[in-house]
């Protein structure tokens, strides 16, 4: 008896678990982080506890043949489509101070300090999206996975 309770504890749990998936991702001038081009609903990948979002099949392709390579757009999209927030700063880990946002990539964050944003600010392209969005900095950042608005 006491492996049939387990078992119906697992079931309901996985249940409970499926029920608090990631919000409705915000699309809304969301652009593929592969082309640029707008991105739709239909082509679509799982990531993390969300999903990222491309133009077309070809994109959508290049991604999942190689997800390491796309990894901090990736986690940009995360944020721009409003499926994960910011919880602390990127560089330091410190409190945000909402003052010192600004618009990296197509997503919205800030910083502890001016200093942070500072730098970031200085940085172009490439180096600037791996400061706020590489694994490291989205960690460091505590990105998590937004709670579903009512």
């Amino acid at each position: 008896m006491g492996k049939r309770v387990s078992i119906a504890a697992i079931a309901v749990l996985a249940g409970a678990v499926g029920l608090m998936a990631a919000p409705k991702a915000v699309l809304d001038d969301l652009k593929c982080f592969v082309s640029g081009q707008p991105a739709k609903e239909s082509k679509a990948a799982d990531y993390r506890e969300g999903k990222v979002f491309f133009c077309c099949g070809n994109c959508l392709k290049k991604y999942t043949d190689e997800p390491e390579a796309f990894a901090t757009k990736a986690n940009m999209q995360l944020v721009a489509s409003q499926q994960y927030v910011q919880g602390a700063c990127p560089l330091s880990g410190g409190e945000l101070n909402p003052d010192t946002a600004i618009t990296v990539g197509q997503a919205k964050v800030a910083f502890c300090c001016n200093n942070c944003k500072g730098k970031v600010e200085k940085a172009e392209g490439d180096e600037q999206m791996e400061l706020v969005f590489s694994d490291k900095a989205f960690e460091k950042a505590k990105f998590a996975v937004a709670e579903e608005k009512k």
